[in-house]
């Protein structure tokens, strides 16, 4: 959990009149049409804004959801009068579901909420799951919290600025330039083409509150193996603190007390290796205890008991290994892009089916793409068994240039960068399906690979560094050599890396096979890497390239291969679905057994 920094300045001076109260004469929130309606879209509405729980890694049985219908004023706001619009959070101002349907640069939101009765006694915390590029919280006219970079999460106590009983406010200033700021910014663009995307403003993950004690836990680092689990939590106050493993829904198959903060080793007899194909999840308690004993605070998760790592094969060659065998990771790029919500997905049915379409179309393993998604997206690709690579969001690089390396980032947009990096891996280090880190595509932002490439190992010892995905590819630096894998890009492909050194080889991009659907595509011009004219055509030309993939992994000892893409974004028709989520364009079945096939032939050796 980030606490971001709290100052307690008023935000009166800020804003002046903008904290003036609603009243009834003020506007309602309407519904934008969007260009393009998914499955979902007409689901969404302030009574149904993303009303699942957030955080399924650590949950509490009390909480409060926020989103719904806030009070909005952009600095485009049509007679930037006060609060003039209303916005349905957690859906991004540019989005249809939002009710905005344009970018502002200066974002001010505002929330009229109750505290909880019962929740006396108990410290309040108020949560982000992200906010697009930098935020400041003010509750009751207080400043409670400042954060800066847009794919990360963070907290604030809240306790001590809340009214005694009553009505309490809550407001947020986001500002996002997008790609004129030197934050993080993956494929968001102000002039959105070809392969960069409309932006994805303000708030776009749940805000929500939750009560604790005064002793609790605030996180939970979890390094699982082959035969347990190390749980570290982080807690604040309470002497020792007790760990207990058990089958999901069913008996305890393991208890371990020690020092709160420690490190706890759970041993489970037995165990049950989390795969994709038997993505088996152990249910984890985690409780604190005073000094007594007594219990003071509880909070429960899960995890999957594997490891991932490399071995070499019969010929002398690095491969993938999950668990200690051989796994060729084959899976599409992900890139988590919506037509009605951009950034956020209309509803967590939404954010499973992709996944499951991904499982469907016979892969195991899924890149998430210069994107970070909200913490449900992980836990279904942990229950529905995808190994998953994150891509860290990329700094702005312009196509515009001369060709060759992009040049070096601005020092302000580096120390951005290494800081979001760093907090990304942090707060995602627990997921299960998670296998491996990308810090850099392409050379996007790229700088410092290998020194970048050793902090992310230290982080996290137990992952995958992929320093620069796509190192033979565009704006990339010359090979450092750094990580455990070399990455090729090459369209349509697949390509042939013939690097010979402690890495692992995989095609980290190939594919981009296209299909126009008129009725189920983006406005503008469309494009991809090889245009096809029907279904049957692109059935016929992925099944060829597929085989000449399956016949490179022989070959070459390639441990991975991924195709782009899952679904068109926007003006890219290269999906393996519609942009609307409405059309599977190629054969399912025959797609899903090229796909296996690839992966057997990928787990010899």
């Amino acid at each position: 959990m980030i606490f971001a920094r709290a100052t307690g300045t008023a935000i009166f001076a800020t804003i002046g009149l903008m904290t003036s109260s609603v009243n009834a004469a003020e506007p309602a929130f309407k519904p934008v049409e969007p260009v393009l309606s998914t499955p979902w879209s007409a689901q969404v509405g302030p009574g149904n804004a993303l009303p699942e729980y957030p955080r399924p890694r650590l949950v509490r049985e009390r909480w409060l959801n926020l989103n719904g219908v806030w009070e909005y004023a952009g600095d485009r706001s049509p007679g930037r009068n006060g609060y003039g619009e209303r916005i349905l959070v957690p859906y991004p101002p540019e989005s249809a579901l939002s009710g905005i349907g344009r970018h502002d640069e200066t974002l001010w939101y505002r929330k009229v909420f109750q505290v909880p009765s019962g929740w006396d006694g108990q410290r309040v915390v108020l949560h982000f799951g992200a906010v697009d590029q930098s935020a400041t919280v003010w509750v009751n006219n207080q400043e409670v919290a400042v954060h800066e970079g847009g794919y990360t999460a963070f907290s604030a106590d809240i306790t001590d600025v809340l009214r005694p009983s009553g009505s309490q406010e809550l407001t947020v200033r986001a500002v996002d330039r997008t790609d004129a700021s030197t934050h993080a910014v993956g494929k968001q663009r102000n002039d959105a083409k070809g392969i960069f995307y409309t932006a994805a403003s303000g708030i776009w993950q749940t805000v929500w509150l939750e009560p604790v004690p005064s002793a609790h836990v605030g996180d939970l680092r979890m390094t699982p193996d082959l035969t347990g689990v190390t749980v570290v939590p982080k807690v604040t106050g309470g002497a020792r603190a007790e760990v207990i493993v058990s089958e999901p829904g069913g008996p305890e198959v393991a208890r371990v007390v020690g020092d709160a903060g420690r490190p706890l080793r759970a041993e489970v007899p037995s165990p049950r290796l989390w795969t994709p194909d038997d993505p088996h999840l152990y249910d984890v308690e985690v409780r604190l205890l005073d000094e007594s004993g007594n219990v003071l605070d509880v909070v429960e998760s899960y995890t999957g008991l594997r490891t991932i790592g490399t071995v070499t094969d019969a010929e002398g060659r690095p491969r993938i290994a999950l668990n200690g065998r051989i796994t060729f990771l084959h899976g599409p790029l992900d890139q988590g892009y919506w037509p009605d919500g951009i950034y956020t997905a209309p509803t967590d049915e939404a954010l499973r089916f992709d996944l499951e379409k991904t499982k469907e179309l016979g892969f195991n393993f899924v890149r998430k793409h210069v994107k970070v998604e909200p913490e449900r997206w992980y836990h279904w690709a942990d229950r529905l068994g995808l190994l998953v690579w994150q891509d860290m969001p990329s700094l702005t690089v312009s196509f515009d240039g001369p060709p060759g390396p992009a040049p070096d980032p601005v020092p302000e947009a580096k120390a951005r960068f290494e800081a979001e990096l760093t907090e990304m891996i942090e707060q995602l280090r627990g997921v299960t399906s998670i296998v491996g880190w990308v810090p850099f595509n392409e050379g996007w932002g790229e700088f410092d690979t290998a020194r970048i490439a050793k902090l992310v190992k230290e982080l996290d010892p137990a992952r995958l560094v992929v320093a620069n995905s796509g190192v033979n590819c565009c704006f990339s630096r010359p090979d450092t050599g750094a990580g455990d894998v070399y990455d090729d890009h090459t369209y349509v492909g697949p390509g042939k890396p013939a690097v010979k050194d402690h890495r692992v080889i995989v095609d980290g991009e190939y594919g981009g096979l296209g299909l126009v659907l008129d009725e189920h595509r983006w406005p503008g011009k469309p494009q991809a890497y090889e245009m096809t004219l029907t279904s049957t055509q692109l059935t016929k030309r992925y099944a060829e390239v597929s085989g000449h993939l399956e016949r490179l992994v022989a070959g070459t000892g390639l441990s991975g291969a991924i195709y782009t893409q899952t679904t068109d974004v926007e003006n890219e028709v290269n999906g393996l679905l519609t942009y609307d989520r409405r059309v599977v364009k190629a054969d399912l079945p025959t797609i899903a057994a090229r796909n296996r096939a690839v992966i057997e032939a990928g787990q010899s050796g």
